[in-house]
């Protein structure tokens, strides 16, 4: 399945001739500032590029935001608001940003051969500050590998454009931008790139499929938690009427719990920033191998949604074969992809539902001993 994005579609629009084509298009705000980020690439590795590139954005996203607050705060001075107490951000789910690291300071040393530095320093007092963070960001823009001179361009760039004011945040800038490069990161990454991004359009399709709207929701291998973000877009988009109460985005958002588990360290990371940026709460993020460091062995779920990793030969199958999680008998050792149903449908509460994306040919083939396993015992 290809999914078309928005920026796609405006950059195929048709000109005066009728004809598809990009000469008269309008290059989608989205597209635009990728091609002007991977410009700035030159030959650095994407896996290694995304996180350089989405860290900034992230950070770009929270000192705009606290700028804002914080000027606002200034303003009402007068009548006893305080600048400096953190609970006023906290009151606006606005990130604490100490002096070191907001935006305009660094934009101010971009010539200097220190930026990198800079910004790591920038990183470490965001985490101090603000507890939920923890962890979260990167902090490796002093390393000698990366292009100084480069960074304080993609700097440059990044600083013209508004992501995290009010104005921006409700036309949701920087949730649109981050997919987009996600999307983009994925591709260039190749079939790599599907460990931590799926298409818009599929998580769209398994979110509507499922309407959870409150509940428990578990993604065992959430990659970038792409299957989170939907899940609360879609309560926000039905948040009025339809039965459901009524509910305004923010109650929404306290309907559901989410809790994933992610084994590649710095795509949890990816997923953490990509849930604060959205205001929802990471916490239940956890890092470790699904089967053999599992993080939520008693969760049931109402609602689980996943696309596991394809045909995984080395998953530890041989050390699990007596595992209570299998019960239609122990899944192949050689492939974790019977494996991963059987750890899903462990995990579903009495009335539970799942929507999961398996491997091409699944449910017909005959390799690694599982032809059949999924008909007579699921019904597909």
């Amino acid at each position: 399945m290809r999914c078309e994005t928005t920026s796609e579609r405006e950059l195929t629009t048709k000109g005066k001739s009728g004809t598809p084509g990009t000469t008269a298009a309008t290059v989608g705000y989205e597209a635009q500032l990728w091609q002007m980020a991977d410009a700035l690439r030159g030959s650095m590795d994407a896996a290694e590029y995304k996180h350089v590139c989405l860290g900034l954005l992230f950070l770009k996203y929270i000192s705009d935001a606290f700028e804002e607050k914080h000027a606002a705060l200034l303003a009402e001075k007068a009548q006893g608001a305080d600048p400096e107490d953190p609970d006023e951000y906290r009151a606006q789910s606005v990130f604490r940003v100490p002096p070191e690291a907001r935006w305009p300071h660094l934009k101010a040393h971009t010539r200097q051969a220190t930026v990198g530095q800079r910004v790591d320093d920038a990183m470490a007092g965001i985490e101090r500050d603000n507890p939920a963070l923890k962890g979260v960001l990167p902090k490796d823009y002093a390393r000698p590998a990366l292009d100084k001179q480069r960074l304080g361009q993609l700097i440059d760039m990044i600083s013209n454009i508004k992501v995290g004011d009010e104005a921006s945040r409700a036309k949701d800038v920087l949730g649109r931008v981050y997919e987009y490069f996600l999307s983009q990161f994925a591709s260039a990454e190749g079939k790599k790139g599907g460990e931590f991004y799926t298409p818009r359009c599929v998580v769209k399709l398994l979110v509507e499929m499922l309407e959870p709207y409150r509940g428990r929701v578990y993604d065992p291998c959430c990659g970038s938690s792409g299957m989170f973000v939907q899940s609360v877009e879609f309560i926000r988009a039905h948040a009025k009427g339809n039965g459901h109460g009524g509910n305004t985005g923010a109650k929404a958002k306290a309907d559901i719990s989410l809790y994933g588990q992610e084994s590649n360290y710095t795509t949890r990371r990816l997923a953490r920033m990509n849930l604060a940026i959205r205001g929802i709460d990471s916490g239940q993020i956890a890092q470790g191998d699904t089967f053999r460091n599992h993080r939520h062995p008693d969760l049931k779920a109402d609602f689980i949604l996943a696309k596991p990793p394809f045909n995984i030969s080395d998953w530890g199958g041989k050390r699990l074969r007596d595992d209570k999680r299998w019960h239609y008998g122990a899944p192949p050792a050689v492939n974790a992809n019977f494996a991963w149903v059987q750890h899903i449908v462990h995990h579903l509460a009495p009335a539970g539902v799942a929507g999961l994306v398996p491997a091409n040919g699944s449910n017909s083939s005959n390799m690694c001993g599982t032809t059949n396993l999924y008909e007579p015992r699921f019904g597909t």
